[in-house]
């Protein structure tokens, strides 16, 4: 079986596990008489998105600027914070203590604040959605920075290989499969950071169109934002998947998955 095919197994198993969980929820809302306003059926919350496509849309588009931007920027910084971080004493010393005390502070708390420095714009989200996306990515990535057997460092400086040569020819390699774990975990981190600084101040995105609806009690619409969150979501994920699957194909969780995959 090929990558696609695996892949097309995949997606129609998740199709089947929410088609199941959406038919339950339809049967139970009318089995026990749920009021809308406290949990409406979904094929209403479906109706409402089929009604507004451009609506919806626009605001899933937005958030997806936001986590793009805040994940685009976490991974740059986060690559060159981990490096400094494997090769500088002083730097882990300092920047990781900062890293891991900035990382304690609950990102909600500090969301005002991003609001008072960069405005009510799409700055403060990206802000957000990269502080909180940044510390996974940097504790993975030095982790496979720091994974490369000592043999082959001792192998790389009797070639005098230079410190940039071994980054780029030995360690950056093996510390792929550690980089895509915490990308894995950052781009999750980095959607959560979006939606946070659309709670806080915003008149765009799916977390706006969620705040914006609670004072009206508009429970379709809220549940039509998750359910536009949760398909983002687990989109972004596979995504990230599908760049580690085309990087790391020799990877050995690859092999294995191959080996226990029968062929067709």
């Amino acid at each position: 079986m090929n990558f696609w095919s695996t892949k097309k197994g995949r997606v129609l198993n998740v199709v089947l596990v929410l088609t199941g969980f959406c038919l339950i929820w339809e049967a139970a809302v009318h089995a026990f008489d749920i009021k809308p306003f406290l949990l409406p059926a979904p094929s209403k919350v479906i109706a409402d998105i089929v009604n507004q496509p451009l609506w919806y849309g626009m605001h899933t588009l937005q958030t997806l600027k936001e986590t793009a931007l805040g994940f685009a920027l976490a991974v740059l910084v986060g690559l060159i914070m981990a490096i400094g971080i494997v090769f500088s004493r002083f730097v882990e010393q300092t920047l990781y203590t900062f890293l891991v005390a900035i990382n304690s502070i609950p990102k909600v708390a500090v969301a005002p604040l991003f609001i008072v420095w960069f405005g009510a714009g799409i700055e403060p989200k990206v802000a957000i959605a990269f502080l909180i996306a940044v510390f996974p990515i940097v504790i993975d990535t030095v982790l496979g920075l720091r994974s490369v057997e000592p043999d082959m460092l001792d192998l790389a400086r009797s070639m005098r290989g230079s410190p940039m040569q071994t980054l780029w020819k030995i360690r950056f390699p093996t510390a792929l499969p550690s980089m895509f774990a915490g990308m894995k975990v950052g781009i999750s981190f980095a959607f959560i950071g979006a939606i946070v600084g659309e709670f806080v101040a915003s008149q765009s995105g799916l977390g706006f169109v969620i705040d914006s609806a609670q004072p009206t009690f508009d429970t379709t619409r809220i549940f039509a934002a998750i359910l536009l969150l949760a398909v983002v979501g687990t989109a972004l994920f596979y995504v990230i998947e599908l760049a580690e699957r085309t990087f790391i194909p020799w990877h050995v969780s690859r092999r294995r998955e191959s080996a226990s995959t029968p062929n067709h």
